[in-house]
């Protein structure tokens, strides 16, 4: 009698963990989101460039809704302006003539149902990936493959990364970001481990030089996705602001970025 009692309140439990529970929230008016990373990958002319327009939506929404019919124009600080063309219907808007010029100051300007957003922002040079370095006893508990990767820093400036790693071991791509404020100068390096990390696999690493502002914005997006469990792409407790204004209602600011950077990469297969 006591293992059936027992064998009932299980599977109790076991029903009660099933049943889904929807909340109720309410949902705030539309804001337009900016997705303008502009990457020249080196080794390429950097032409090819894409600017992705989107808007929120309710937390339980199945699609996220594009922005169409936006004008999207990029001009630098000598006068040279750059159209992004949407391709219809999609949100995202395209330049195949963008000329990328490491220390150009570059105005982004968007024109979306009868608001002005723009944003500025610097596009900073990235040093090579060089060494690679792995150890079968890494990580925390000695347990996992840690493949760590190193690049100069120059010495001469106060520079600010981004690294983002990619491999079929992760659901989504995992991202950190570092400062040369204590390291001015020296071979600075990145190391990535995981359980699930084995030999054969192929780990694809991206390194990328930012600005200040966005190495402080990366650290807050990280920082409160991290604290709501989900990673980069979960949904944060928190807004965290980005560097785009709304000229037309400050209040109604967007969300996301204006980024430009140089970036190296490189694919490492684990031993």
């Amino acid at each position: 009698m006591k293992l059936r009692y027992i064998f009932f309140l299980v599977t109790l439990a076991m029903i009660s963990c099933e049943e889904v529970v929807h909340v109720d929230l309410d949902t705030a008016a539309p804001r337009l989101v900016v997705e303008a990373s502009i990457n020249w990958v080196k080794g390429t002319d950097g032409a090819q460039q894409t600017i992705r327009l989107t808007k929120t939506t309710a937390y339980y929404a199945d699609e996220i809704p594009v922005a169409t019919g936006a004008t999207v124009t990029m001009t630098d600080s000598d006068g040279a302006v750059f159209n992004f063309i949407e391709v219809p219907n999609t949100g995202n808007y395209v330049c195949s003539e963008f000329a990328p010029q490491i220390g150009m100051t570059y105005t982004l300007d968007i024109l979306y149902e009868g608001e002005h957003f723009s944003a500025e922002e610097t596009m900073y040079s990235v040093p090579e990936i060089g060494l690679f370095e792995q150890d079968n006893d890494g990580g925390f508990f000695g347990d996992e493959i840690e493949v760590k990767f190193f690049y100069q820093d120059n010495p001469s400036t106060e520079d600010h990364y981004m690294v983002r790693f990619d491999t079929d071991v992760l659901a989504f791509p995992q991202y950190e970001v570092a400062s040369d404020q204590f390291t001015n100068g020296n071979l600075n390096f990145s190391t990535f481990s995981d359980e699930d990390l084995k030999a054969g696999d192929v780990l694809d690493i991206q390194l990328y030089g930012i600005s200040k502002r966005y190495y402080n914005y990366m650290q807050k997006l990280l920082s409160v996705a991290s604290a709501g469990g989900g990673g980069p792409f979960g949904t944060p407790p928190a807004t965290v602001r980005g560097n785009v204004r709304n000229t037309t209602q400050e209040k109604r600011f967007p969300l996301g970025y204006f980024r430009l950077s140089e970036v190296d990469t490189v694919s490492y297969t684990v031993q």
